[in-house]
């Protein structure tokens, strides 16, 4: 017997960051939005927990218990005295180390296969719980859909959409690392204002308008990933020149996201980035999209 469930990647369309607080984190006003690229983790009956993991940059992700998706398991067992015994495979397909959440995705699809192939019947508000203690982004991988997290980012705000709005995503040779981008966040805007969620942002993502939402997407990030990483800038300029309404860093980086007015529109802006040189893949999603899904 094993179990299946989807996940998908996401997109900040608004990455709000206050000041570092004293247990290191930030305060976010972060607008998350699913996106339809997604991993799929399978889990399955073992004789001791392992890891396997397959699809692109598959070698990147580590196969022991550091992994988001095996301490998904092991805090699940924990909580329901049971052994973590399980195999677990991750199929990728979201960009790794990209900003996308694709290791969140990984443990937000771990908890729910896990439940599912143990019975552990645990609550929605129990996996939150857990999601919460992985990651900051953990608990929107599990919901999908669209969400205002505050906190540090695991405080969920259900939000309506009236999209759907098309996005080209470009993935960049190489990776930065979330900690780095956030240290340097805090050497250029030591004096960050509290963060808050844009009113205009959240009215054009509830009417669906593209053009409204372009004008209103930020990443407070962005500067500190291309102070790290400045040949971002190159692809955010060649997403722009092909037509995009709006060009950002995804989340933490190097993963750059580009919307566009239609499917269409979206189709030519990844031709344009493909022949651009600027990055090492193009792939085009729609959202919002769902959250962990048993298959």
């Amino acid at each position: 017997m094993s179990v299946t469930v989807r996940v998908p990647a996401k997109v900040n369309v608004q990455l709000a960051v206050g000041a570092a607080r004293p247990d290191g984190f930030h305060d976010l006003a972060n607008v998350f939005l699913a996106v339809g690229l997604h991993d799929e983790v399978t889990v399955a009956p073992a004789d001791a927990l392992g890891l396997t993991c397959t699809g692109p940059g598959s070698d990147q992700v580590p196969l022991d218990r550091t992994n988001l998706a095996a301490r998904a398991a092991i805090a699940l067992a924990e909580r329901h005295g049971i052994s973590p015994d399980v195999r677990i495979h991750i199929d990728k397909d979201i960009p790794v180390a990209g900003g996308m959440a694709g290791g969140s995705a990984d443990a937000a699809g771990a908890l729910v296969a896990c439940d599912a192939l143990w019975g552990t019947k645990a609550s929605r508000e129990e996996l939150l719980d857990i999601c919460a203690e992985l990651g900051s982004d953990v608990p929107f991988s599990l919901v999908g859909g669209a969400a205002l997290g505050t906190g540090r980012g695991e405080k969920l705000e259900l939000l309506d959409v009236g999209g759907p709005f098309w996005w080209v995503f470009a993935a960049a040779d190489g990776g930065l690392s979330t900690p780095a981008v956030y240290r340097e966040f805090d050497r250029l805007s030591p004096r960050a204002p509290e963060p808050v969620a844009a009113p205009a942002l959240l009215d054009a993502l509830r009417t669906g308008d593209v053009h409204a939402l372009a004008a209103t997407v930020t990443n407070d990030l962005q500067p500190a990933a291309l102070s790290l990483f400045p040949s971002l800038k190159d692809t955010l300029d060649a997403g722009t020149s092909a037509g995009a309404l709006a060009a950002l860093v995804s989340g933490s980086g190097p993963t750059t996201a580009f919307l566009a007015a239609d499917e269409s529109a979206a189709r030519r802006v990844a031709e344009g980035l493909a022949a651009s040189g600027t990055c090492r893949s193009v792939r085009v999603a729609s959202s919002p999209a769902p959250g962990a899904t048993l298959l």
